[in-house]
């Protein structure tokens, strides 16, 4: 193995690891961040009025399926016109710390 190729390597396990790092989610911030998604998921019982449906409650849901469903909404793979737009400028790591608090909740 060349040096290049070694130097290739290990940059790119570098990169990988900063990336795992980032995408950990703050529960603090996340509470902050969170606070537009307790407007409609905190509420007990909410039907949105038109179309009318079940707003589902989120807490104790598990952050893994927090971030692909906000990352889903973000890119559009995911459709709902409220959702995609609360989603439309987070961040990854902002979506990560909303799917970490939101996972620190009780069901």
């Amino acid at each position: 193995m060349t040096k290049q190729m070694l130097m290739g390597l290990l940059a790119t396990g570098l990169a990988a690891l900063s990336l795992n790092a980032a995408a950990e989610g703050d529960v603090a911030a996340g509470k902050l961040a969170a606070e537009t998604c307790q407007g409609c998921h905190g509420v007990e019982r909410y039907f949105n009025v038109y179309p009318t449906y079940h707003v589902p409650k989120i807490a104790g849901q598990s952050a893994a399926y927090i971030e692909s469903s906000l990352k889903a909404y973000r890119d559009g793979s995911r459709t709902h016109g409220t959702m995609n737009a609360n989603a439309a400028n987070l961040s990854d790591q902002d979506i990560a710390n909303i799917a970490a608090f939101i996972a620190s909740q009780g069901k």
